[in-house]
């Protein structure tokens, strides 16, 4: 159910999506293909995200206004008091999905990524995750406590990282902390049974965001599902040879739709590498607040790398103007202080103007090809130098 494509930026890499997806984000439901049940319930699921924007505007303006405080309190109270009965329809659907899983992933799959884009209920993350990677019942689940009594020679890489990944969260800032130690056994069994890949730092986060939502083991096998299965493992091969693919597939994106910009971040000597591989590395989770990247791994787990494409060019086309105007040292604080935080207010507009852009499978597929042969031609070379 994943489409894939990968590129790291110390250590990652992965391959092209194979997915087209020309609809955009948040398009309604055909209705011939839903029971009037559904559509009413996918009706109050838009109405939900109208009141979390009403809500959310509504308390800044009590915040900022002590003057409207009183009208700004009641439209805060009657949004919110509509919002948790929009929340228990939202539960009623993520529930029926979930208990129809097999059924509605064979005959409703385009209407579970709309749904996945729009946002995957918080406490319904562990048990969809799991679902849509198809990782409940693995077998490799019960060899996970014979893994934590092994010895692994990444132990002490992954004890030295620790403290590195998630270092302002609570569940992992405390040394020794049980978020440390769940951290620390995932990396290591994983290490134990992957042993080319062995450990690599970029995956800690990834690691770290699903224990945020399940039982260390049932994050283990999200992971070796996301390894195997999502190109991941591409992506942390020492070689990293598709987070080159990826900057390659990336860059052509930019020549092709932003051309200006690609010819100003050459006039710059700004590489793709510099400000795009941790994006393709940690899925934006070092990128963004953890509610934004949240949800962009929601549709990763759905639709696989794509979605980093498709929200890195979005990225680039709605901060195009400003990074014209910059320097390579401007642009590079631009990627780290400014566009980390202009999505704070949520995710929607984002993910909308990633569905916006024009992502081609094929034309990526085609692009592939082309890196591999010019880096057969390049190994090649070497060869013929090397030959006396």
């Amino acid at each position: 159910m994943a489409s894939q494509v990968a590129s790291p930026s110390a250590s990652l890499h992965t391959t092209s999506s194979s997915t087209t997806l020309s609809t955009p984000a948040l398009s309604p439901s055909s209705p011939s293909q839903l029971s009037p049940d559904d559509l009413e319930l996918l009706a109050k699921l838009e109405e939900q995200n109208r009141l979390l924007e009403t809500d959310s505007k509504s308390l800044k303006s009590v915040n900022g206004s002590r003057r409207n405080s009183g009208s700004s309190l009641v439209s805060s109270s009657s949004a919110s008091s509509n919002l948790s009965h929009l929340e228990e329809d939202s539960w009623i659907l993520w529930g029926r999905i979930v208990n129809e899983w097999e059924d509605v992933r064979k005959k409703k799959e385009k209407q579970v990524k709309e749904l996945v884009r729009k946002g995957i209920p918080h406490h319904f993350r562990a048990i969809v995750w799991q679902l849509l990677c198809s990782a409940q019942s693995m077998p490799i689940k019960d060899q996970y406590s014979e893994l934590l009594k092994m010895t692994s020679p990444c132990e002490k890489l992954i004890r030295r990282d620790i403290a590195r990944t998630y270092p302002e969260h609570n569940f992992f800032k405390e040394k020794d902390s049980l978020g440390q130690e769940v951290l620390f056994n995932v990396m290591k069994a994983y290490s134990l049974v992957d042993r080319e890949v062995g450990y690599c730092q970029g995956s800690a986060f990834i690691v770290g965001l699903l224990l945020m939502q399940m039982p260390e083991e049932e994050a283990f096998c999200v992971f070796v599902k996301l390894m195997q299965d999502y190109r991941l493992r591409e992506l942390f091969k020492p070689s990293m040879a598709e987070l080159g693919l990826c900057m390659y597939q990336f860059e052509c994106m930019i020549q092709e739709h932003l051309p200006e910009l690609f010819i100003h971040f050459q006039s710059q000597s700004f590489h793709t590498s510099m400000y795009a591989s941790s994006w393709f590395l940690t899925i934006f989770l070092t990128t963004f607040p953890l509610p934004i990247a949240t949800r962009i791994f929601d549709i990763f787990m759905s639709e696989g790398l794509e979605i980093v494409f498709r929200v890195g060019l979005a990225l680039l086309q709605m901060n195009q103007a400003e990074l014209m105007q910059l320097d390579m040292e401007g642009m590079l604080q631009h990627f780290q202080k400014v566009i980390p935080h202009q999505f704070d207010g949520g995710p929607d507009k984002l993910i909308q103007a990633a569905y916006q852009v024009k992502y081609n499978s094929k034309k990526m597929k085609k692009l592939e090809k082309e890196y591999t042969t010019i880096k057969t031609k390049e190994m090649e070379e070497q060869v013929e130098i090397k030959v006396p």
